[in-house]
């Protein structure tokens, strides 16, 4: 078996593009207790990269196609989706969303492929990013319990038999939510 641990970014103070102090803080006292990590892969985003940094962990690679959703139309059809299920429920029935959804499935079927057995890479990336992209990677799953969409430096661990990605889990931390968690 594979695993992806993706996560979103820790915080950042807008419109800058590097994170803030307590955003560094969140992603030091996170990054404590994960990895190893065979890979370590983020988005091209400026706030991504210094996640994975701040979490102690050098990166590997950078993937544009793990930026911010940019299409218009996705981020209308997703931006009051509270939920995983309400996510994966949008991807099923929009025609954008769910390209979307496939192609990062894609990305991260790429990722997965490339680790060793049982291999682990790290993916820092961004918010709906990681909702969108579980909703591609397990089409039929139920995602009524997987709750929330992620805050900062929550994520998912996908689960690879070296085909297809075949179960996942939804990585929460303990701390009180964030008032931004919305913003990507």
């Amino acid at each position: 078996m594979k695993y992806l641990e993706i996560r979103r970014h820790t915080m950042r103070q807008k419109p800058g593009k590097h994170l803030t102090q307590a955003g560094v803080s969140l992603a030091r006292q996170v990054g404590a207790s994960m990895g190893p990590f065979t890979k370590v892969i983020t988005s091209d985003v400026v706030r991504a990269f210094e996640t994975a940094i701040a979490m102690g962990f050098a990166v590997d690679e950078q993937l544009a196609d793990l930026a911010p959703l940019e299409d218009d139309g996705v981020i209308t059809a997703l931006e009051d989706a509270p939920t995983f299920a309400e996510v994966a429920q949008i991807a099923r029935s929009h025609k954008a969303v769910g390209r979307c959804a496939r192609e990062l499935a894609r990305v991260w079927t790429s990722i997965a492929e490339s680790l060793p057995e049982e291999g682990v890479a790290l993916v820092i990336t961004h918010g709906l990013v990681i909702e969108l992209g579980a909703a591609g990677c397990l089409p039929d799953a139920d995602f009524s319990t997987w709750g929330a969409v992620c805050d900062y430096c929550e994520g998912i661990r996908l689960s690879f038999d070296g085909k297809r990605f075949v179960g996942g889990e939804v990585i929460r931390l303990s701390q009180t939510k964030s008032s931004s968690s919305r913003k990507r």
